[in-house]
């Protein structure tokens, strides 16, 4: 008898596995992307009237592409997360190959070439790119993961990063800047040796600056940076800040943006922003930079606690495209660093990347789904 106690109550104390889903991320996910439509509705209700007639053209069009973007986020976050490990190379090859399509027989738009037209509906392959290579670069690291401390092994993987990038540079500089640097944060996270990213860090230094050079309307927005009030296509710039400024502490009020009223071009896309700014204020700004710190936090939390490197790594890749966007978004806005097409997660307007940004965050679900703790 006393043993049959003994044993129960063995059983009863040994430690259960309980598997894990981060209820926090999805709701900050939630709450940004409603937000995101709110803001676009405000911004793009001018601009819908007068080419549309229609006040909820912009926001219409982009609650399709969240609606399709969060069911992707539901499938892709039930999905195993290791199973991405079997595509990543067929993934890494079809957005090679879309990507240098655009060159030949992409769409202009806005003064660029960068969409490809399919059954009617604009598609930009570079937001497919971006989560390519954090599929298939988290695969290459995780198979070298042994050697990926020696300076040729590091350079050989980065290497594989290079042709997509180079590619969608030629159209989309912002972007290829953003997959770059994805790649170089998870090899950052991977690698035992950091000095090694000093080297890699002058020859990319210096690669950005040729390639800059090469190109003279890239050289004229280092001129335009540097003085936007003695150039014309400063405008954009100097009617962003003019609404930074005037939204002051608390701002206007939601709705209530002068400057979206046709005096900054295009508000919906990338000077999202500074429409915020004015009408929330420097106090809605500063709430949204938490939200955005808040979710690299999370980030943060579901890589450390990883079930294994992969999943580690391509959480990191997530981490690093949202807040190498947001950093960039917001500085370009700002007038920190020269104007460049970069949209704000989860706010700007545009339906490739909110569905293909939402897909990423149903890979962070996956990874944290594999997350597993005991209870006694």
């Amino acid at each position: 008898m006393a043993r049959s106690r003994g044993k129960e109550n063995k059983q009863r104390s040994k430690p259960k596995p309980v598997r894990y889903f981060d209820y926090s991320l999805l709701f900050l996910i939630i709450f940004l992307l409603c937000f995101g439509l709110i803001m676009l509705y405000s911004t793009s209700s001018y601009y819908g009237v007068l080419r549309f007639g229609d006040a909820a053209y912009y926001v219409r069009k982009q609650l399709f592409a969240s609606a399709l973007g969060l069911a992707a986020m539901l499938v892709v976050s039930q999905i195993p997360y290791q199973i991405w490990m079997r595509f990543s190379t067929m993934a890494y090859l079809a957005a090679l190959v879309l990507c240098t399509a655009v060159i030949f027989i992409g769409k202009e738009g806005g003064g660029q070439s960068r969409w490809l037209y399919i059954g009617g509906q604009s598609f930009q392959p570079s937001e497919l790119a971006k989560l390519a290579v954090i599929i298939f670069l988290a695969t290459v690291v995780y198979k070298t993961s042994k050697q990926v401390g020696n300076f040729k092994t590091l350079m050989k993987v980065m290497a594989f990063a290079l042709p997509i990038t180079g590619v969608v540079a030629y159209n989309n500089l912002s972007t290829a800047i953003i997959i770059l640097g994805i790649a170089v944060c998870m090899l950052f996270v991977a690698s035992p040796r950091y000095s090694h990213f000093v080297v890699m860090g002058g020859i990319v230094i210096a690669v950005g600056v040729l390639f800059i050079l090469l190109a003279s309307y890239r050289a004229e927005r280092i001129k335009i940076w540097l003085d936007p009030e003695g150039y014309e296509k400063g405008y954009q710039t100097l009617q962003g800040l003019y609404a930074i400024g005037s939204g002051g502490l608390f701002g206007k009020g939601l709705g209530e943006s002068m400057q979206k009223l046709g005096f900054i071009p295009e508000a919906q896309n990338d000077m999202i922003f500074s429409v915020i700014c004015e009408e929330l204020g420097l106090f809605g700004a500063v709430c949204l930079i938490l939200l955005y710190l808040l979710l690299i936090w999370r980030f943060m939390i579901i890589a450390s606690n990883a079930a294994d490197l992969y999943g580690a790594l391509l959480v990191v890749g997530i981490m690093a495209h949202i807040s190498i966007q947001v950093v960039l978004n917001i500085a370009v806005v700002t007038n920190t660093i020269p104007n460049t097409g970069i949209s704000l997660p989860f706010v700007s307007y545009g339906g490739t990347s909110i569905s293909f940004l939402l897909s990423e965050m149903g890979l962070a679900l996956s990874v944290s789904r594999g997350i597993k703790f005991e209870v006694t």
